[in-house]
């Protein structure tokens, strides 16, 4: 029997392949456990994911209309809806999250994301949906808003399990990589037992940054320019696994690793292509490598297990990363700018999807009334 790619990603070369999508249809009919089986080792959800599950199925009926009838409000009704489905989605990837000894398994919820840039109610919802889910292989979704990162200092100072959520620019990733090791270093300071409970990952945004600057690479013009398209995203990854490797070694975090710290692995978010001139598993085969987390939608999902290359390439061709990635300012494209822009828009996306979401509920909660 031939092994999945899926399979051979983790096996051969120490990725974990998860899925980014949960919709209610996938627990009931099994579907599920079915993926997992293929060798997906976690799953994410966001904003946008329980727009398109819930607006475009009948599968939430019967519970909508039980909540309904307990008077309910809409926003109350959309988080009741979604913690089952999260609960549900826990309770199927428990096993995977025992037989890899609390390393995989793991299933991501997004704080509401009107709150991106309020510190204090982040702080508040992220550690009462991490109470109202109730389970131990939970990820809590916090964006790396300026604002979320004492956030995220502070839940993984509390034990909870992080998923660092909008990354885009590589000082925001140092920050983050910072917060998590100072909350580890308060944890250690206050509980006096083992860290080995506590999980994060800090999820890069990769397809959107190269949409981006290719739209600045092709207004420039030049043959420069327009031979880095494409490229922008995968060299910035690849400089993004090199801080890793760096912050995550050392005496300070060798202190840590003593008391059973494990590191916060990168995560690659967004990782189907926009551009249908690159290969759909673009941004699978070329950021595949060690204690690194890589989320793929359905179709990236079936296209690496049809024909996507399980081999080690983050840390190949490092100096040309670095030499494209300096080039870019060479040309005029400012990339911090760039960052702060695609930050402001992932926040209001998911702010749309779920101000949508919670306005449906309404319509379709005063038909049934």
């Amino acid at each position: 029997m031939t092994t999945s790619r899926l399979v051979r990603l983790f096996d051969e070369c120490g990725q974990s392949p998860w899925l980014d999508n949960l919709k209610r249809e996938f627990i009931t009919s099994g579907a599920l456990q079915g993926i997992l089986d293929t060798g997906i080792r976690g799953l994410t959800s966001n904003p946008t994911i329980f727009q398109k599950a819930i607006q475009g199925s009948a599968d939430y009926d019967m519970q909508f209309r039980q909540l309904v009838a307990l008077k309910h409000s809409p926003i109350e009704i959309y988080w009741e809806l979604v913690i089952k489905d999260i609960q549900d989605a826990l309770d199927v990837f428990q096993p995977l999250y025992e037989s890899s000894h609390r390393s995989d398994g793991f299933v991501s919820v997004e704080v509401d994301p009107n709150l991106a840039h309020d510190s204090s109610a982040t702080e508040q919802a992220a550690r009462h949906l991490d109470e109202r889910v109730s389970r131990e292989n939970v990820m809590i979704k916090i964006p790396a808003t300026q604002e979320g990162i004492p956030v995220i200092r502070t839940m993984i100072s509390e034990g909870r399990n992080v998923n660092v959520t909008l990354i885009f620019s590589l000082d925001r990733y140092q920050q983050v990589m910072d917060a998590y090791i100072e909350g580890l270093e308060t944890l250690a300071a206050t509980s006096g037992g083992s860290l080995s409970g506590v999980a994060s990952v800090a999820s890069f945004f990769i397809s959107r940054v190269d949409t981006e600057i290719d739209k600045r690479l092709s207004a420039i013009g030049t043959s420069d320019s327009l031979a880095l398209c494409g490229t922008a995203a995968i060299s910035q990854a690849k400089l993004a696994y090199q801080l890793f490797s760096q912050t995550f070694s050392g005496p300070r975090w060798a202190a840590l690793v003593r008391r059973g710290a494990r590191v916060q692995r990168p995560l690659w978010a967004s990782t189907s292509t926009k551009n249908p001139a690159y290969p759909d598993t673009l941004y699978v085969d070329q950021l595949i490598g060690p204690d690194t987390v890589n989320t793929l939608p359905d179709n990236t999902m079936l296209a690496f297990n049809d024909h996507g290359t399980p081999s080690p390439t983050i840390e190949t061709e490092m100096d040309l990363a670095h030499s494209r990635w300096h080039a870019l300012a060479d040309l005029g494209v400012d990339v911090s700018t760039v960052a702060d822009q695609l930050e402001a828009e992932g926040v209001r996306s998911f702010q749309q999807s779920f101000t949508e979401l919670i306005d449906a509920l309404k319509t379709k909660e005063q038909l049934i009334r």
